[in-house]
């Protein structure tokens, strides 16, 4: 019985379909992956085809017909919609407020083992800088934050007045 209505009912199937991909697309995956898109569309210009009575409702004219819409809406669209992602990654963001923070080393580090210091009561691991050529800093040592990433300080020596 259901074979047989959506046998009838092509053009409506091949519309819900669509919108159905559609939905999920957005809903579900946030239009990250475009395939989905496509074939949406494809399943949608493909059920309005049906009908206006421009494509016969039949299986076959009607999957031909998704596949080919969908290839060609893909053919248009991946390019403008690739623009519209940019291309490139947005460079960080290496702007903080923390960068210039002065404290003092409560353990001795290197450039394998990392520190741990508590600021704004979180606990930060501490690492040496690699723009500086040094090797290790020693605990008690007053040392500069010069980038900062997620729970991570990275430091340099702080510089002494009159040197």
């Amino acid at each position: 019985m259901l074979i047989e209505y959506l046998n009838q009912h092509q053009g409506q199937f091949w519309i819900v379909c669509g919108f159905a991909i559609l939905i999920f697309e957005v809903i579900l995956l946030g239009l990250a992956t475009g395939v989905l898109l496509f074939a949406g569309l494809g399943a949608l210009i493909t059920g309005l085809m049906m009908q206006l009575g421009i494509l016969p409702e039949t299986w076959l004219a009607g999957l031909s017909s998704f596949g080919i819409s969908s290839g060609i809406i893909t053919m248009l669209l991946w390019r403008p919609l690739k623009r519209l992602q940019g291309g490139k990654a947005p460079a960080k963001d290496r702007s903080s407020d923390l960068i210039g923070l002065e404290f003092v080393l409560m353990q001795d580090i290197n450039l394998q083992t990392a520190g741990k210091t508590r600021y704004s009561g979180i606990d930060w691991r501490v690492e040496i800088s690699p723009e500086t050529s040094i090797q290790a800093m020693v605990a008690g040592q007053k040392v500069t934050v010069t980038s900062v990433d997620v729970g991570v300080f990275r430091v340099r020596p702080s510089e002494t007045p009159g040197t």
